[in-house]
């Protein structure tokens, strides 16, 4: 079994982030911006996707941080650690349609966060998503920039 092609099978259509995945290309860093479902009100507007193996594996390993306004989605995905990190991250955990299910504030490096049933985890600096207002039940949306 192709691993990475199940993963992209699993990253085309009904979800949130559809329309910044294309059929067949699981890692994109396409222009698109994620924002609030019920305002337009933006989250982040520099959006990077892991939905290969690879970009999953790697995550932000090996950056020394994520600047505001930048966001990095893992998907699918209901669990990250940031064992092997060097700066804190406030993690979304969002279902397939978007509504947020659990906001992880200020993970430390060598720590875990878990959402069980999310379909995407998203990873952004520490402090952003209280910043921008993200609360659980809210509903994140993904449209071109």
């Amino acid at each position: 079994m192709d691993i990475d092609a199940t993963l992209a099978d699993r990253m085309t259509g009904g979800h949130f982030l559809s329309t910044a995945t294309e059929a067949g290309r699981a890692h994109s860093r396409a222009a698109i911006a994620l924002a609030h479902a019920d305002t337009g009100a933006v989250v982040a507007g520099q959006v990077e996707i892991a939905g290969d193996s690879a970009a999953r594996k790697r995550g932000l390993l090996g950056r020394d941080g994520l600047p505001p306004g930048a966001a990095l989605v893992i998907a699918p995905c209901s669990a990250v650690h940031t064992f092997g990190m060097r700066f804190a991250i406030d993690v979304i955990f969002a279902d397939r349609d978007g509504r947020v299910l659990k906001i992880a504030a200020n993970v430390r490096p060598r720590r875990l966060a878990v959402a069980w049933g999310a379909f995407a985890a998203i990873e952004m600096a520490a402090g952003e998503a209280g910043r921008l207002g993200v609360q659980v039940g809210g509903v994140l949306s993904a449209r071109p920039q």
